[in-house]
């Protein structure tokens, strides 16, 4: 869970490799685009600023959070390195949030487990909208900024790792 004071932003750009050559895909939900597409921006920013061509970014969307897990799966079947996937689930007046980001989680955890390409987790899960707002540009930073700098990072260690 992020502190009270955590700007999701914030990050050390020494301590990112290199992303130079890195091929990144995007699966992001289309509910709660205002939020989703401040998180994309975000990610795909960020991406580009540590080094990933434009033409190595692949975005794609879903209609919801839900069908992250299908296209992220399918996602991880292109010439990709990494998949990031962003949604936004906000507590609503019924319980489906949680069966929502229970199944999202589980399946983003068992698709890491099962293949070869890392799979980022861009879900952001709030109470209400404003905490959405400020995990997407607001007070708190930008969560797609810190999935795309985990992307990198991981894709950095997978290559290492192969060596």
């Amino acid at each position: 869970m992020a502190s009270k004071n955590h700007n999701l932003s914030d990050y050390d750009i020494n301590s990112v490799p290199s992303a130079e050559g890195m091929k990144i895909g995007i699966v992001v939900s289309e509910w709660n685009e205002t939020v989703t597409g401040a998180l994309l921006d975000g990610a795909v920013n960020t991406l580009k600023k540590n080094g990933v061509a434009a033409d190595d970014i692949c975005v794609m969307t879903v209609p919801g959070s839900f069908e992250l897990v299908y296209g992220a799966t399918q996602m991880t079947k292109k010439d990709v390195d990494a998949v990031i996937a962003i949604g936004c689930v906000i507590r609503g007046d019924t319980p489906h949030d949680r069966y929502i980001c229970q199944g999202v989680t589980y399946g983003l955890a068992r698709l890491n487990a099962v293949q070869e390409k890392p799979v980022i987790y861009g879900l952001i899960t709030t109470l209400d909208m404003q905490q959405a707002e400020d995990r997407a540009g607001g007070k708190m930073g930008n969560k797609g900024d810190e999935c795309a700098v985990t992307a990198i990072k991981m894709v950095d260690f997978a290559r290492k790792i192969s060596r």
